[in-house]
């Protein structure tokens, strides 16, 4: 390994459910738990006013401390889900509709009964596939306005891009962790998940946030968010990579290697690589049709002021 590449110091602990690194003035701990218990999701569900996904891990988190500026960032499950449209979508929500959704949606709103619900009871309408397009969420500040903001990225200044070629390079990973914030099977319609991922290497700060959408036989959706901070850089700088894609089941499936094997359908990483690949026309314009607003390609940064 070279010099470029030694191993900073660094310093590691744990506990039952959570791991931490302390790094470069960074603290970053990663936070993974059981499925919330009906109290919890109780709670959770009260505040956001529509049912929760089958599987929801309301206090899973991963969160980040810039020491030296006081900068906070975190990814939690109420985040995410506080960015699921409660209420009649509109345009630009993206919605999906299969043919028995009004049916699927009350047995969600009311599972303790097989039969049509009373015409004086209206079942409060969300969007059923849990699309989220949250990129994170900073916390525990005092003062709002003292938290430096996400710029537009200057495609002219290459600190304002993740590198891959360093991400791809076999630098050990001094962190790791995989922080799964819900899943939903949509009523055995598809999937729905939301997964965030972390490494921390000598040179970098990497994470991916990736929701991942699958309705059968109607499309599939990604969005993620990328995160990199490059301990390099000699203005401490966070770049935040926001994309978004969708297209229809059918134009998915087309990519699978075995005609046969549907298993690939099931894997988030090859449908988002599938999605990303196709041409912007035709993954980020038309999409499966839905107009969803979170189709785009967006770099931001932020930078970090030092405390004096």
């Amino acid at each position: 390994m070279s010099a470029a590449t030694a191993v900073p110091r660094h310093t590691l602990s744990e506990t039952p459910n959570s791991r931490t690194i302390e790094i470069n003035h960074w603290v970053i701990t990663a936070s993974t738990n059981p499925i919330s218990n009906a109290t919890e999701c109780d709670a959770l569900q009260a505040a956001l006013g529509f049912p929760l996904p089958e599987m929801t891990f309301g206090n899973n988190y991963l969160a980040l401390e810039h020491r030296s500026s006081g900068w906070k960032m975190m990814f939690d499950t109420k985040g995410a889900l506080l960015g699921v449209k409660g209420g009649e979508l509109e345009e630009g929500d993206g919605g999906v509709k299969v043919g028995y959704a009004d049916a699927w949606l009350k047995s969600r709103t009311d599972p303790g009964t097989s039969l049509p619900l009373p015409t004086t009871i209206i079942a409060k309408p969300y969007d059923w596939t849990y699309t989220t397009m949250y990129s994170g969420h900073h916390h525990d500040t005092d003062e709002p306005s003292e938290v430096p903001s996400w710029i537009d990225a200057d495609p002219e200044n290459p600190d304002h891009s993740i590198p891959l070629s360093e991400l791809t390079r076999p630098d050990p990973i001094l962190f790791y962790a995989e922080v799964p914030l819900f899943e939903d099977e949509l009523h055995d319609n598809g999937s729905s998940n939301l997964l965030v991922r972390i490494r921390v290497m000598p040179t970098c700060i990497f994470i991916l946030s990736r929701f991942t959408l699958r309705v059968d036989n109607v499309l599939f959706r990604t969005h993620d968010t990328r995160i990199f901070h490059s301990f390099a850089s000699s203005l401490p700088l966070v770049v935040r990579q926001v994309s978004g894609w969708e297209a229809p089941y059918d134009r998915v499936k087309r990519q699978l290697p075995k005609r046969n094997d549907l298993t690939p359908l099931t894997d988030a990483n090859f449908i988002a690589k599938v999605l990303s690949e196709m041409p912007t026309e035709a993954s980020q314009h038309l999409g499966a049709g839905t107009r969803w607003r979170g189709l785009r390609s967006k770099v931001e940064v932020v930078k970090l002021e030092l405390s004096s």
